[in-house]
């Protein structure tokens, strides 16, 4: 395959980006897109260019780095995440716009990759737990009702990436924040910081700059992991009884 690439290029944060073209010739169908850019990036450096930064790390759909817009879709035009895209997705000739996050909470650092630190920032406002659950057997002997539990695990699929942000058009963090809230409050461990968990995270969350919810939808359609966008209402009910409780 022989592909046309619009890459963001941008040096540093302070810079003035712009959208270069990029042929990139002897692309298989069965590449991920990671290694299609890295194919790009081995043609660039034997050229005596800037290699395009781009962020990955585990490239088995686990750890959310690999964050990318394509075609103006945060993943592509797949519901997965960048790494797990294959260039069978797309055929020889296609013309491929490939951008970074877009969202004042996620500022350029260079070309495609972004500070999530924000992110790091709302988890550290109230994701843990205080109460202390031993070894695993232990933890385990802690009877759980299944609808919590499964509940539980669904939001704990999260892995950060960041696309809810990216297809929100006012750039909400709300699936994500929504999502680490429901993962601990609603298991036995998480009940000490209940209330305090939900208050904490969304004040950061705001604190950060993220646009506010309206609900369009885009966000849990992007999501790589599915997580539902009815988690954002039970985030609600929780940041409303928390606000009752608390004064």
């Amino acid at each position: 395959m022989k592909l046309n690439l619009r890459v963001w290029r941008q040096k540093n944060p302070g810079a003035e980006g712009a959208m270069v073209t990029y042929e990139v010739d002897g692309v298989s169908p069965d590449m991920s897109f990671l290694e299609m850019l890295d194919t790009l990036n081995e043609d660039l450096i034997l050229r005596g260019e800037d290699p395009v930064a781009f962020d990955h790390d585990c490239r088995e759909g686990i750890c959310g780095a690999c964050s990318l817009v394509i075609d103006g879709a945060a993943h592509g035009p797949e519901r997965t995440t960048t790494c797990q895209l294959h260039m069978r997705s797309f055929r020889d000739g296609d013309t491929i716009d490939v951008e970074p996050w877009r969202a004042s909470a996620f500022p350029v650092v260079k070309d495609l990759v972004v500070d999530r630190t924000a992110f790091d920032r709302i988890i550290q406002a109230g994701g843990y737990v205080t109460a202390p659950t031993g070894s695993a057997p232990e933890a385990h002997a802690t009877a759980v009702p299944k609808a919590d539990a499964d509940l539980a695990f669904e939001h704990a699929e999260c892995i950060g990436c960041g696309a809810c942000v990216a297809a929100c058009p006012n750039g909400s963090a709300m699936l994500f924040t929504s999502a680490k809230v429901n993962h601990l409050n609603v298991l036995p461990q998480g009940a000490p910081e209940r209330e305090t968990r939900v208050l904490d995270m969304v004040a950061q969350m705001d604190a950060e700059g993220f646009g506010g919810c309206t609900l369009t939808g885009e966000c849990a359609t992007a999501c790589p992991k599915g997580i539902p966008l009815p988690s954002i209402a039970a985030m609600n009910k929780e940041w409303l009884r928390a606000r009752r409780k608390v004064r």
